[in-house]
């Protein structure tokens, strides 16, 4: 017994040593040389976004902004759904007839959940992950819309797609009080190795690409050939 007290006090006693003589020093700088910005283009960044939501498993569909309205048209009827939940900022165009349109001023968890699908515009999109990120704001709306629907339809345009992570934090002139990160619809494989759609967040995401900067239809295509 006394042997081990007295390797527990000489333990005890070289730690105290060791910290009350040491010199405090300045924390190693780290070697590492993280990537802050892309060298990709508008389309090639375009490109990206739209092969990466693919390959999650997102529709994507391109468009002109002359065309967007009809493209929006297009999905909702897709869908083959017809309640859907908005945000209070989006467009009023954008609330088409044939459809049954609720429009969250604070609709209550269960009125959200009766809705088939809610449509939303978007923060930014970070082309390296295909990230499309929402801060909620009036056209994003409320975390809750973007979560309990089965179906999402997200308006993004080109302009608003950086390259990498880093560019996306420095268009952010203030930290948003909640941001979501969406790359592709909602699955998960926790359970047994087992893929799942629709655990934390809608099943079927439909992304609209709208190609607000000057990019050509031969410029796209000129991409899409490399």
């Amino acid at each position: 017994m006394s042997t081990l007290l007295s390797s527990r006090t000489l333990i005890l006693d070289r730690l105290r040593t060791a910290t009350t003589e040491a010199t405090p020093q300045e924390p190693p700088k780290s070697l590492r040389q993280y990537l802050r910005s892309g060298n990709l283009s508008a389309v090639e960044r375009t490109q990206l976004m739209a092969e990466r939501l693919r390959e999650y498993d997102a529709e994507v569909l391109e468009c002109e902004p002359q065309h967007q309205l009809d493209a929006i048209a297009d999905r909702l009827r897709a869908s083959k759904r017809l309640r859907f939940v908005v945000p209070p900022g989006l467009t009023s165009s954008w609330l088409l007839a044939g459809f049954d349109w609720k429009v969250d001023n604070g609709l209550a968890h269960d009125a959200i959940e009766q809705c088939d699908g809610v449509v939303t515009e978007a923060f930014a999109g970070v082309a390296d992950s295909g990230t499309i990120v929402l801060h909620h704001s009036a056209t994003e709306g409320r975390r809750v819309i973007s979560l309990l629907p089965d179906f999402h339809l997200c308006v993004l345009r080109a302009s608003q797609i950086v390259a990498t992570l880093p560019e996306y934090f420095d268009l952010c002139t203030r930290i948003p009080p909640i941001a979501t990160y969406i790359s592709g619809p909602s699955a998960t494989a926790d359970i047994e190795m087992t893929r799942i759609k629709g655990v934390h967040g809608p099943r079927f995401l439909n992304v609209i690409l709208v190609h607000d900067e000057a990019i050509t239809n031969t410029a796209i295509a000129q991409g899409r050939s490399r």
